[in-house]
């Protein structure tokens, strides 16, 4: 029996991060990751902590029980945490676990323009791309100019054109 070459590879996003709170914003990006790069699934991988930023607000038990309450009517977003079993907070290992339990799959990771502009600052961003396909929305103050831009091939960089959401997890922050 031939292979075939045009195999359909299950498309998977993954959405990391503290979710400190989660809200509307993350929601909209995974909206729109879906239609525009044709998702089988979005992973949100809720971490224990970011190593770049302070100590999160919310305990991780209540950051992961409030990703699933407002991702509950999206039965393609799937709320994980990996920290205990990758033994780490770290981009590049969890992208190594997901790809090694997803072979056939090709996997986009989403981040935020502001992300971008640190992402030169993460272990092993360099390597990222040989792993995933990263995917940058626009933020409100951020452009989507970096040195990361400088650093990698056009092909390991995605930019999405979308409505950008003014809400962060810090802004919901400064109301509580």
């Amino acid at each position: 029996m031939k292979k075939n070459k045009n195999k359909n590879y299950d498309r998977i996003g993954v959405l990391g991060g503290t979710f400190d709170p989660p809200h509307i914003g993350h929601l909209h990006i995974s909206t729109v990751a879906f239609k525009k790069l044709k998702l089988k699934k979005i992973l949100w991988i809720v971490t224990k902590n970011n190593p770049l930023k302070k100590k999160p607000y919310l305990n991780k038990k209540i950051r992961i029980e409030l990703s699933k309450k407002i991702t509950q009517n999206n039965k393609k977003i799937f709320v994980k945490y990996y920290d205990d079993k990758i033994k780490s907070s770290s981009t590049f290992k969890l992208l190594n676990y997901i790809k090694s339990i997803n072979k056939n799959s090709a996997i986009f990771f989403l981040i935020g323009a502001d992300n971008l502009k640190k992402f030169h600052k993460w272990e092993k961003w360099d390597k990222i791309p040989k792993l995933a396909k990263i995917v940058v929305f626009p933020r409100y103050g951020y452009s989507f100019d970096s040195k990361v831009n400088k650093k990698l091939s056009k092909k390991d960089l995605i930019y999405i054109k979308s409505k950008k959401i003014n809400i962060s997890s810090s802004l919901i922050r400064k109301f509580w």
